[in-house]
C-alpha cells in the first residue's frame, strides 16, 4: 500500500492547549518506520498551516475559532482528496477531532466523483454529534459528526459541497462512553447505530466489531476509519485531549485495528486527539502508532 502521511497540527477545536503537537508525537513515535517495516511505501506530505489560539479571534463562545477551523477544514478536504486522486492511501494525524469535517469531506468528495458510497467507523468515547446551540462548552471537537451529516453551521456543513456527507445507516460509533443529553437526541433521530462500552463489556469486542463492520461495509465501496485515541482507558493513553475514564484495554484497542484490517475495506484512516502535554514519555503517541500497524496489517501469526 502507498500510504501519504497529512499532518493537522490544530487544537482550535479542544478545550485544552496540546494536541496541535499530535502530528509530531506521532512522527517522534516513528509512524512511518513502523508502517515502512510492514511492506508499506510510506510518504510524508507534511503539515497543514493553522493558525494558533494567539493569532485569531475567538469568535462566537457557542462555535469557537469557527473561521479558521473552516478554513482549515476545507484545505484540509481538498488535500484528501488529492491523495486519494493519486492512488494513495490518506492518513491524517490530528490534531483534535474538528479535523474530520475536512478528512471525511475531502473522502466523501473524493467517493462522489467516482460514484462510489462511504462508510464511516467512528471509534471515539464521546458521540462528537452537538451543534453550537447543544454544546456546552462551543469546542468544535464535538460537532463534527453532526457537520458531515448536515447540521450546524454552513461554514462546516458546505465543506467539500453543501448538505450530508453520509447515509447514517453506514455509520457506526464504538466505543462510547459519554454522551450529552442534545447528542443523544440527533443520534436517535438519525437512527445511527453506537456501540457503547456496556456493549462491549456484555457482548466483546468481536461480536460488536463484526456488527458494526458489517454496517459500515453494506452497499459502500470506501470506508473511512476515525479514531479518537479518548477511546483508550486514560490508564494506557493519558496523553489525550478528553479522557474518560472506563475505555478499552490494550488488547481490545488492537482487535479493533487487526479486524479494520483483515476486512480488507478501510480506504482512509485518521487518528485523533494525541496530547503529548498530558502524556508520560510519550506512551499514548506510541501506543496511537502500534495501533496503526494493527490496522495496516500487524499480525501475531
Amino acid at each position: 500500500m502507498h500510504i501519504e502521511l497529512l499532518g493537522v497540527p490544530m487544537d482550535l477545536g479542544s478545550g485544552r492547549r496540546g494536541v496541535d503537537m499530535g502530528p509530531s508525537a506521532l512522527r517522534i513515535a516513528g509512524v512511518a518506520t513502523a508502517l515502512a517495516a510492514h511492506g508499506h511505501r510510506v510518504f510524508d506530505g507534511g503539515d497543514l498551516d493553522i493558525k494558533n489560539m494567539e493569532e485569531i479571534p475567538i469568535g462566537s463562545r457557542h462555535a469557537r475559532y469557527l473561521g479558521e477551523i473552516a478554513r482549515a477544514s476545507g484545505l484540509l478536504s481538498k488535500a484528501v482528496e488529492r491523495i486519494m486522486e493519486r492512488r494513495r492511501f490518506p492518513l491524517v494525524l490530528g490534531g483534535d477531532h474538528s479535523i474530520a469535517v475536512g478528512t471525511i469531506s475531502g473522502v466523501a468528495s473524493y467517493c462522489r466523483k467516482k460514484k462510489k458510497r462511504l462508510g464511516l467507523l467512528w471509534i471515539d468515547a464521546h458521540g462528537d454529534i452537538h451543534v453550537p446551540r447543544t454544546s456546552p462548552s462551543g469546542n468544535i471537537h464535538g460537532m463534527p459528526l453532526a457537520a458531515l451529516l448536515g447540521l450546524g453551521p454552513s461554514e462546516l456543513t458546505d465543506v467539500g459541497g453543501a448538505g450530508s456527507k453520509l447515509d447514517p445507516k453506514n455509520i457506526a460509533l464504538v466505543g462510547v462512553r459519554s454522551l450529552e443529553d442534545g447528542e443523544r437526541v440527533h443520534l436517535q433521530r438519525l437512527g445511527i447505530r453506537v456501540y457503547t462500552m456496556s456493549e462491549i463489556d456484555r457482548d466483546g469486542i468481536h461480536v460488536v466489531m463484526s456488527d458494526a463492520l458489517a454496517r459500515v461495509t453494506d452497499g459502500t465501496d470506501c470506508l473511512h476509519v476515525s479514531f479518537d485515541l479518548d477511546v483508550v482507558d486514560p490508564s494506557l493513553a493519558p496523553g489525550v485531549g478528553t479522557p474518560v475514564k472506563g475505555g478499552l484495554d490494550y488488547r481490545e484497542a488492537h482487535l479493533i485495528m487487526e479486524l479494520v484490517a483483515a476486512s480488507k475495506r478501510m480506504t482512509s484512516l485518521e487518528m485523533v486527539e494525541v496530547n503529548p502535554i498530558l502524556d508520560e514519555r510519550n506512551r499514548s503517541a506510541v501506543l496511537a502508532v502500534e495501533l496503526l500497524e494493527s490496522a495496516f496489517g500487524k499480525r501475531i501469526l
